[in-house]
């Protein structure tokens, strides 16, 4: 009886502090959120580009360069040498979501102030809509307005329905890749916390919180990587779709 009286006070979805905007609901936990990892991944980089040196460089300097080194090998191999100006757009998602996701592991009592904002849907879908808009405005200029409206009927006219939704769907599948493995996260340690002790939930959350980073950080990749790989089949000859 006490497990389904726990289980009932477990809330999917609530959000500590809201207001209103213009009529619209603010989650202002998840705005706090996403400031934070943006100051943080902002001074971030104002640091590696203060101590940037041609000679030895720092650890943090070294870490950029080879996060920097992947995402270019994935941009040349899949768009060309031209494709390396999105490059930083694929370093800047990868570091925020990044960011975003290790805030999973601040320890809560199941009551979370600055919870991670990759868990909450409208941060993802707001990031997928913006990369796949930028797609298709660079499917427009790689292609012509002919050649963007032709791919839809390859390799047959009868596939037009078909790439159609398929393209409907690219934001979608972005968006709930990485919400639905954060909020899975999120919920495993708000139920822990609610379920179990204070002791048995504080271990619980160290064992599970190690999985979460490794999650956070394979999630924030795949969509830097997604982000190139879209890019690369929008500005692609419509043959070689």
């Amino acid at each position: 009886m006490s497990s389904m009286l726990a289980v009932a006070k477990i809330s999917v979805g609530e959000h500590l502090v809201t207001t209103k905007i213009f009529g619209l609901e603010v989650s202002m936990d998840i705005v706090w959120s996403s400031v934070g990892a943006a100051i943080f991944v902002l001074a971030l980089g104002f640091a590696v580009r203060r101590k940037a040196t041609k000679g030895v460089p720092g650890k943090l300097q070294l870490a950029y360069e080879t996060i920097i080194e992947q995402l270019q090998e994935v941009t040349d191999s899949s768009i060309g040498a031209q494709g390396r100006r999105f490059v930083p757009v694929a370093l800047m998602l990868f570091l925020f979501i990044l960011v975003c996701n290790w805030m999973a592991v601040l320890p809560n009592d199941g009551r979370e102030w600055t919870p991670p904002p990759t868990a909450d849907v409208n941060l993802p879908l707001a990031m997928a809509l913006t990369v796949i808009v930028w797609v298709h405005i660079e499917s427009v200029k790689a292609r012509g307005v002919r050649g963007y409206l032709k791919h839809y009927s390859q390799p047959y006219k009868a596939m037009i329905p078909i790439n159609v939704i398929e393209e409907i769907t690219k934001p979608i599948t972005l968006t709930f890749r990485l919400y639905g493995n954060m909020f899975s996260g999120g919920l495993m340690v708000v139920v822990m916390a609610t379920l179990l002790p204070w002791y048995g939930s504080l271990a619980g959350q160290l064992i599970w919180k190690p999985f979460d980073m490794a999650i956070g950080l394979i999630q924030a990749f795949i969509f830097a990587l997604l982000t190139i790989l879209y890019f690369g089949m929008a500005m692609s000859p419509v043959d070689d779709h």
